[in-house]
């Protein structure tokens, strides 16, 4: 379930994630409903995951590459671009599988292709696969972004995944083919990014990073 918007302090989104055994039995939606609110919660093959909301450098990593993808894509149906239409969210919950046996995990920010979901369902959470994920890395997430959170995404069929690291400043694109990520491309600092799915647009990578304080060189 994802927690209230309001931004904690980095060092909170900094401390070490919590993966919760319940015993005797896999974690369910109950569990989940039942983690604190200022945590986001997640069930992962079986096991509970909470960690902390987004401090602010990683939290304006996804809300400016958020901004730029939907200004773009997430449009009304009378747009007179030729771009394709999607609906671009940051932080839904997502269901896959049946109860009470499905993982149910929290992106940072995903999307839907409109033809593929033309309704926009008002829904606690989604059950439909998303075609694009992008996750930002964080001390408290790399672990499970990189590993088991990655592997649900391939086995689901999600053709896109773009890993956002701020600490490194780098932006990572995957794309699934035979049931596995493909590296595409790396873009680091502020190097132009046009990576699929949205290879039509550009945008410098710098856009996403906390501003580097005069006289102090960035990465």
């Amino acid at each position: 379930m994802a927690a209230s918007s309001k931004v904690q302090p980095e060092r909170v989104r900094g401390s070490v994630p919590q993966q919760h055994e319940v015993t005797g039995r896999r974690a369910t939606y109950q569990d989940v409903l039942d983690a604190p609110p200022h945590k986001i919660a997640e069930v992962v093959d079986g096991k509970l995951h909470v960690t902390p909301l987004l401090g602010p450098v990683p939290g304006r990593a996804r809300g400016c590459v958020m901004g730029i993808i939907a200004r773009a894509y997430d449009r009304y149906k009378d747009d007179s671009t030729q771009r394709d239409n999607w609906w671009i969210l940051h932080g839904p919950e997502i269901h896959f599988g049946l109860a009470p046996e499905e993982d149910i995990l929290v992106p940072d920010v995903c999307g839907w292709r409109r033809e593929r979901m033309p309704t926009y369902p008002d829904v606690a959470y989604f059950t439909v696969a998303p075609d694009w994920v992008c996750e930002v890395l964080t001390p408290a997430t790399r672990d499970l972004d990189l590993g088991a959170k990655r592997n649900v995404y391939a086995r689901e069929g999600i053709p896109h995944l773009w890993l956002i690291d701020p600490e490194q400043r780098t932006l990572e694109a995957y794309e699934r083919r035979v049931g596995k990520w493909a590296l595409l491309g790396t873009a680091t600092e502020a190097a132009p990014v046009s990576l699929t799915p949205f290879a039509d647009i550009s945008f410098p990578l710098n856009e996403l990073w906390w501003p580097t304080p005069k006289g102090k060189a960035s990465r």
